[in-house]
């Protein structure tokens, strides 16, 4: 099986959503190697993830439903939506929130570079405000 590379997005492309085809949007397969990235890539055991994740639930959660999450060959068990940011909490990943984004069209932005990109956003509405400002006291000039 061929590794992906769920986490690292071209960054001078611009994000779009997945294309709504009939039958494309089956993703069972790929939350399934996400998940297994982001168990294998924690360094921790899987018996460590559950206990965690049990804990931030307040549900029980063992080492053999996350494995049962992460096999493609269980199809009838798969990982509840509920439980997935509480998975990487637990894991101290954002695999899963980077691909999500990526599919609906976004870019996952945490901490810090969610404050840059709003005060990128913001600078480039002072430049527009600044325009229209301009725009308007050239016509209020000329109409005198």
């Amino acid at each position: 099986m061929t590794r992906r590379d769920y986490v690292t997005p071209d960054l001078f492309e611009v994000p779009r959503p997945a294309a709504p085809l009939p039958g494309s949007m089956d993703y069972r397969t790929t939350v399934c190697g996400l998940l297994s990235t982001m168990l294998e890539e924690s360094g921790q055991s899987r018996f460590a993830i559950a206990a965690k994740v049990s804990e931030l639930t307040g549900r029980e959660v063992t080492k053999y439903m996350l494995d049962s999450y992460c096999a493609e060959s269980r199809e009838d068990y798969n990982a509840p939506a509920f439980i997935m940011p509480v998975i990487e909490v637990a894991a101290g990943s954002y695999v899963y929130s980077n691909w999500l984004a990526s599919i609906r069209g976004g870019r996952l932005l945490v901490g810090r570079d969610a404050l840059a990109a709003e005060l990128g956003r913001v600078e480039r509405m002072k430049e527009e405000l600044a325009q229209q400002e301009r725009a308007i006291k050239d016509q209020l000039r000329r109409g005198r």
